[in-house]
């Protein structure tokens, strides 16, 4: 039996804003109707969900209330969209 590690390192990254939409086409929801369930303005759900603006703490439990999974699944899905950018724009430095 041969034992093969690869390394996955992919070039590019995920934004946890495409979990939201995966989340949203799953209900049939517009983004102006996440929107209002978060009581945010469309513009701020544009914003999360292009990785233009960060998970925080307040919109990862309301995340929770409204879309399901934990604030911590919201959490350390942000956290590892914003390191692994951080890597890729490490490489092409």
């Amino acid at each position: 039996m041969t034992e093969t590690t690869n390394s996955f390192t992919p070039d590019w990254v995920s934004p946890p804003g495409d979990t939201i939409i995966d989340l949203l086409e799953e209900r049939y929801w517009t983004q102006a109707q996440l929107a209002e369930a978060l009581g945010y303005t469309t513009q701020r759900i544009s914003l999360l969900i292009n990785g233009k603006a960060s998970i925080n703490e307040e919109i990862a439990l309301k995340l929770e209330q409204v879309l399901g999974s934990t604030a911590a699944f919201w959490l350390n899905r942000e956290a590892q969209y914003r390191v692994n950018l951080a890597r890729m724009k490490q490489k092409t430095a």
